[in-house]
């Protein structure tokens, strides 16, 4: 009779176990392969939040020929002094100016000088430009595209030229844009670094301007 009991007692217990495995919530991780270590998860990480007005997805405007850019051979060009800054710079004659306290920019219709200065403990290379500047340029500028990165000697002394195309800034009204040539200078001289970025409307013939421009920078 208590072996019955006990056989009994065995029975009742297989089933409860069994019952129990069937109802056992299943994981949903995926295993990992045989010999293999599965992986951390990763953090989530926040992405660098791109400058006001920068749209890296932002597709290239079409090259527009309606839209002036080509700056007249007649322009005169007129020295312009920075006590701040410590430097002089030509441009064109009744061009609108704009300073601030490390920038001045001088703009014509469509076109823009924009010169700005700040403490640099090393003077920019190609390769400080390349991996420094031109990423920072990729999250500032819209629908920015890279030319070339190259070394150049100026007046002023040695220098780093990056050249880009990026769109310009919507028109506030008819929201309309256009593709910009964008030619960047970086020059440095006793702990102090000087860009100058030139941009006129893609397909402009502003080579000559442009070189009397960057070319009348002088350190004072």
């Amino acid at each position: 009779m208590k072996t019955t009991h006990r056989i009994l007692a065995v029975v009742a217990l297989v089933a409860f176990l069994g019952a129990c495995a069937k109802t056992a919530p299943k994981s949903t991780t995926p295993s990992s392969p045989a010999g293999t270590t599965p992986a951390a998860t990763t953090p989530a990480t926040t992405s660098t939040a791109a400058a006001p007005g920068a749209s890296p997805t932002e597709k290239p405007a079409p090259v527009d020929s309606a839209v002036p850019g080509d700056i007249p051979d007649t322009t005169q060009f007129v020295a312009h002094r920075s006590d701040t800054g410590h430097f002089t710079i030509k441009a064109p004659e009744g061009w609108a100016e704009q300073s601030g306290s490390s920038s001045v920019t001088y703009t014509g219709t469509t076109n823009m000088i924009n010169v700005t200065w700040t403490p640099a403990a090393a003077a920019p290379t190609v390769q400080s430009a390349t991996s420094q500047e031109v990423p920072r340029l990729q999250q500032s500028e819209r629908a920015f595209r890279l030319g070339n990165v190259s070394a150049l000697t100026l007046p002023a002394g040695a220098a780093v030229e990056i050249t880009h195309k990026a769109n310009s800034e919507p028109n506030p009204v008819t929201g309309k844009q256009y593709l910009l040539d964008v030619v960047r200078y970086e020059l440095w001289r006793s702990g102090s670094e000087a860009v100058i970025t030139l941009s006129s409307p893609a397909g402009a013939d502003n080579v000559d301007p442009w070189a009397t421009v960057v070319k009348s920078f002088a350190w004072v």
